[in-house]
């Protein structure tokens, strides 16, 4: 890169800098989530309680128990209450869902032709739960962080639509016209990309650094240095729904997968890892299937 192109880039960062810091003006973690943290950090406290919190946003409430009843899950019988679904997957859980949705909710985006929202939300629950699968099937200590990694990793993607409209559509001609991927017509539009982008917002919400690494590595894991390896869980999770064609999300055509990912989780060589994901078709699509979202 020459100094000219040097200089151009520096100012579309500084731009995006700019307007990045109107997202941050937003009101930062919604009540119920201190509600839910007061709950949770009490030793003392019961599902009983945590349960009433959250019913007061029943939205919220059909979130959690659809989660709760993913086949991703494996959980034998129906989960029909709140209190139950927090019994089911623990005070902790329930609160990194609860932010992740509250995130998402805060950069939700009206219908249009030239971003789905459907197919992102689904995208997103889909990797989420295929994430937290993942974790549990290799022996993931943490499978709960796996779900919100997840759930979070693209959420630059709707950030960039909302509030970079116009590069938004440049991005896609972009992509359409000169052959290239999203991230490269990204960084080339806006000097960030989707990942950059998500991690800024997840720092500012306060979230846990590994939190961070994962939205901002979720595409290449192995030059995450230090421990890597949720954000090769989530990698893997969202390179599956490619290749099982699930979800139909547009901006993961071409996905590259980065084949480290073999041995960051120690899944032995590309002849397993092929049976791993084929493994994964019949329940992704029956959890596609009862998404209630």
């Amino acid at each position: 890169m020459n100094e000219q192109e040097q200089e151009i880039l520096e100012k579309k960062k500084n731009r995006a800098s700019r307007i990045l810091s109107t997202v941050y003006n937003l009101p930062t973690i919604p009540i119920v989530i201190f509600e839910i943290t007061k709950v949770i950090d009490n030793p003392s406290s019961s599902a009983s309680q945590l349960g009433k919190i959250i019913s007061q946003d029943q939205g919220l409430v059909t979130k959690i128990l659809s989660v709760a009843n993913s086949p991703l899950y494996g959980i034998p019988r129906r989960v029909s209450t709140i209190d139950f679904a927090i019994v089911i997957l623990g005070f902790n859980h329930i609160k990194n869902i609860v932010i992740a949705l509250s995130m998402m909710e805060a950069f939700k985006t009206a219908g249009s032709k030239k971003f789905g929202q459907k197919k992102y939300w689904y995208h997103s629950i889909v990797t989420a739960f295929a994430a937290k699968k993942i974790a549990d099937d290799i022996g993931y200590p943490v499978s709960g962080e796996a779900f919100t990694g997840g759930l979070l990793h693209d959420l630059g993607i709707p950030v960039i639509y909302k509030y970079f409209n116009k590069d938004y559509l440049e991005i896609i001609e972009k992509v359409k016209n000169e052959n290239i991927s999203f991230l490269e017509a990204e960084s080339n539009v806006l000097g960030w990309n989707h990942t950059e982008i998500a991690r800024s917002l997840v720092e500012r919400w306060n979230l846990p650094s590994i939190l961070a690494d994962v939205v901002q590595f979720h595409h290449k894991p192995s030059e995450l240095e230090g421990d890597n390896r949720l954000a090769a869980i989530v990698h893997l999770a969202d390179y599956m729904t490619v290749r099982l064609g699930i979800g139909d999300f547009d901006w993961d055509k071409g996905y590259i997968f980065d084949k480290e990912v073999i041995n960051i989780l120690n899944l032995g060589d590309e002849d397993y890892l092929e049976d791993f994901i084929e493994s994964y078709r019949s329940i992704f699509t029956q959890q596609l299937e009862t998404i209630n979202f």
